[in-house]
Formats: C-alpha cells, structure tokens, sequence
C-alpha cells in the first residue's frame, strides 16, 4: 500500500508499505480522507508540537473516515464495505485516569499519528473495532472527517459552561475556530465575535454563525465598545498567535472564562497576569476530546448543510506535498483540506 512520510520539515515522501491483515479485535480499512488537522501543521512546519518533537519517518493524519475491508477473529457485525469515522485514539482503560473518565490523558495513550504511532495518511489501517464509528447513510465519507475535530470543539465547551444567552469571542477561524463558533451557537449562545486576520476565513465565519467578524487590528476595543464596555463572558483561544491569549483576557467581563483550544509553537506563554487576577478568570486548557465523538457525529448529522462548505479542497495521497503547501500559504480560499488516500 501507499503512505505518506514526513520526513523533515515541510517534506513529505510516498512509500510502499506492507500490511499484515487485521489481528483479534481489529478491523482493516481502507482510508477514504482524511482531514488536515492544526496539530499536523505544527509537525509540518516546526518538526513538532511544543515539547514534542517529531519522530521521522511519520505518517501524520488523524481526522479519517473509511470503508471496511476485513475484520480480525473475534469481529462480528461488520462486514466488507461498511463506512465509518474512525476514533485515532487508543486508551488504555486500564490506568487511573481511564478510571477516572478522563481518557484524553490516559497515562498509556496511543495516539495514532504521534509519538512514533503512524496515523492514517497511508492507503489501509488496522485499528481495533470499538474504534470504527458508525455515521449515517445521509454522511458522506468526506463529512465524517469532521466528527473527530467537531468532538474537540464540544469538548472545549465543555469547561465553557455556557448559559443560554451568554457572549463569546472566538480568536482564530481555521477549522478548529469554525467549529467552536457553530457549536456555540447550536448551544444557545448569544452575540458571538470572530477574530481572524485572513479575509476569506472571515467569511467562514459568518456562515457558521457569528454575528461580528473582526480582523486582528484592536479587537478588544471593538468588543468592549461593542459590550458596553462589559465584556465577553466567554473567550477561545483557536489562534495561538502572538498575544490571543492576552487578547481573551483583555476581551473578558470580571468572571469570564477563557478555554485554550489553541497549541501554541512555543513551549512558554506569557500572560497578562494582572488581567487574569483582577477579573478572577477561570483558565481552562483543552487536550484533544473526551466522551463527545458520538455527539459530535449526532450533531454532524443533524446539520451536515452547516458543516460541509467547510470541506473546500481536497487532493490525493500522491499531492499531500502541495496539499500542506496551499494550506500553510492561506491560499486559494481553503478551510478544512482533505487528503484522499484511496
């Protein structure tokens, strides 16, 4: 089969690699798309995520939907051609924070596409069985993409706590900011602002439902003008620019909540702690999702309208070289990019 290596940074290679069939308990795919996550792009560009750097040769690649091939001994249900979203991550179930029903940071977590654990830019994937999701029929291969980046905006609200009614900014309207602003408004928020720098991403933006969309020239003092000098009650960092994150707290009411959905290049942030003291922010970070895949996908299917114009380009395994290319660059009005391996 094919797959796609990243080698250095912002090289890839195509490669042959062999496959043995699916063992006890797995199933083998054949990997219709995959999406381009914010995550990849780190690797892509920096030759990591923070304090994690790559471990060359890598197959990125976690966002992926597929078409069953052949299942393991002790797989029953499924049959060859079935369609599904496929889950990236392997947890344990077995350490204390499994226990707990924290999963997103099993001590034992095998992430497929990090840490030397090859994700789905390749052609076929084995993976367990309970990790195929099942979408309905009206959900197209290319749209089930989007539940695994759909389950980590649901998880961001989660420490949100929104009440009906309640302001939000978003900074940053790549694919992460897009869906935290529709997920916001299909949870009862009110007035919600956008922040982003690319004009065509500012676009995106109204169509998923924010009410203000500003460009990153003195967001805070549109908002507070805007707010009568109050506030947001909520802010999300899907940016990781420069100052975002002292930009949420400079837009937030005393008592607001800023969610950090964003992974920053640098390994040390500053903020503005002053701002954080004074208005007793509560400070939440989001790591991947937990629990909110089946809700992300119940929320795909009740408004796939919504989120497909999201999926702008798509390109073969063969052209993820450019793919990632076009997608660092901004260029041609992307949103979520797709890679097709088959």
């Amino acid at each position: 089969m094919k797959a796609a290596e990243l080698i250095g940074i912002r090289e890839f290679r195509i490669v042959d690699q062999d496959l043995p069939d699916p063992g006890p308990g797995q199933v083998q795919v054949r990997v219709a798309a995959v999406g381009i996550c914010g995550s990849d792009l780190h690797n892509f560009t920096e030759g990591g995520i923070g304090d994690s750097p790559c471990k060359y040769p890598m197959i990125l690649g976690h966002e992926p939907s597929g078409v069953v091939l052949k299942t393991g001994a002790g797989v029953s249900g499924l049959a060859a051609g079935d369609q599904f979203a496929l889950e990236p991550a392997i947890a344990c179930g077995e350490c204390r924070l499994c226990r707990m029903g924290r999963e997103n940071l099993c001590d034992n977590m095998r992430f497929m596409s990090s840490g030397g654990i090859p994700g789905f830019f390749r052609e076929r994937v084995n993976v367990p069985a309970h990790n195929l999701i099942p979408v309905p029929k009206h959900v197209g291969l290319r749209e089930a993409t989007l539940i695994e980046p759909i389950a980590v905006a649901l998880h961001s609200l989660s420490f949100a706590s929104l009440k009906a009614g309640e302001t939000a900014v978003v900074f940053g309207a790549g694919p992460i900011g897009l869906l935290t602003i529709a997920a916001l408004k299909l949870a009862g928020a009110g007035r919600v602002w956008a922040v982003e720098p690319v004009a065509h991403r500012r676009e995106m933006a109204k169509a998923m439902g924010a009410d203000v969309v500003l460009d990153a020239a003195e967001p805070v003092a549109t908002i507070w003008h805007d707010t009568g000098n109050r506030g947001v009650d909520l802010a999300f960092d899907c940016a990781a620019g420069v100052d975002t994150v002292n930009q949420c707290i400079g837009a937030l009411t005393k008592t607001g909540r800023l969610i950090y959905t964003a992974i920053p290049a640098a390994v040390h942030v500053p903020f503005h702690a002053p701002g954080l003291r004074k208005k007793e922010i509560s400070f939440f970070n989001v790591y991947r999702s937990n629990h909110q895949t089946e809700q992300a996908r119940d929320i795909l299917a009740d408004h796939v309208a919504l989120f497909a114009p999201m999926l702008t380009h798509a390109k073969p395994l063969d052209q993820i070289q450019q793919a990632f290319d076009l997608v660092t660059r901004y260029e041609d009005g992307v949103g979520k990019m797709l890679v097709t391996p088959a």
